[in-house]
């Protein structure tokens, strides 16, 4: 076997590796305490998430007689200044969260790692693809949020494009390192000198090798699509009420703090949750990688 095959089959098994034995890493790195946390608590509110017509089946604006009152056994977690359970309101808020969080994100990881590995096909293309990013990243989150609702006004499409839009910068530039990191590889080269297409050295070798950090980034951006939604929703700028999302509970409870303060901290234990799950199974993710 000469040395440009065997570096080709060594770029071969490197690029398998995340396959069957890199599922197993993911397996175990899940498993740890952190891991086994963050996806009980996902999976629990994803759970309740999806069940909410069939628990709540009155729905989110079902009201009762008694306002802005304290937490009950009917009524964990209060009522609103209309009468509505806020827990009710709370989990169909859930919903528009991990709507906007299970589509905006994977949208935004496909776009920014085509966008960073499109170096490949062209290094001009890729100079300017840099320069793009640069500029998207140079609008902070809530600013491009506000620059996406003037332009369109507040509701659940403006939330995902700004969500998604925000997470194409750290995707994209992760896979753009990936490319720079790998294209003087051995086996990249080797590759190349026997004519495999660019597109082939992609799927087959640069790809497989950056899917460990793009699944943590991707992991991470979750959080971030959180904050967002709700930073914009507290203001106003989100979801258009009576449609609740868990900011904009935030934001009518905050109104009626002092009167009912269950009424924030309902919504934002929630939130909370939300939070440090996706938190925890980026760590654990993170683990998989740094065990590779």
């Amino acid at each position: 076997m000469t040395d440009t095959a065997a570096a080709v089959k060594v770029g071969r098994s490197r690029s398998r590796a995340w396959g069957g034995p890199g599922l197993a890493r993911y397996a175990r790195a899940l498993r740890s305490a952190r891991g086994l946390i963050g996806l009980v608590t996902l999976a629990t509110l994803v759970g309740a998430a999806v069940a909410a017509p069939l628990i709540f089946p009155g729905g989110y604006d079902e009201q009762s007689r008694g306002s802005l009152a304290s937490a009950t056994t009917g009524h964990p977690f209060g009522t609103d200044e209309l009468g509505r359970d806020i827990l009710t309101r709370a989990i169909y808020g859930l919903r528009v969260d991990l709507s906007l969080l299970f589509t905006a994100v994977p949208l935004s990881m496909v776009i920014g790692t085509v966008l960073g590995l499109s170096g490949a096909l062209s290094q001009r293309l890729g100079s300017g693809t840099q320069r793009l990013l640069d500029v998207i990243d140079g609008f902070p989150s809530l600013i491009l949020g506000l620059c996406v609702v003037a332009i369109m006004g507040p509701g659940w499409l403006p939330l995902f494009i700004t969500i998604a839009i925000s997470g194409i910068p750290s995707i994209g530039r992760y896979a753009r390192a990936s490319w720079l990191a790998q294209q003087n590889r051995e086996y990249v080269v080797a590759a190349q000198v026997l004519g495999v297409s660019r597109w082939r050295i992609l799927i087959r070798h640069v790809l497989p090798n950056a899917m460990d950090g793009i699944l943590v980034q991707g992991a991470v951006l979750m959080v971030v699509g959180v904050y967002i939604e709700a930073g914009l929703s507290i203001v106003g700028l989100g979801v258009v009420p009576p449609t609740p999302s868990l900011g904009v509970l935030l934001n009518s409870g905050l109104r009626f703090v002092t009167e009912s303060p269950v009424y924030v901290v309902g919504p934002a234990l929630i939130l909370l949750l939300l939070t440090l799950a996706f938190s925890f199974v980026a760590d654990a993710l993170n683990d998989a990688v740094n065990e590779r």
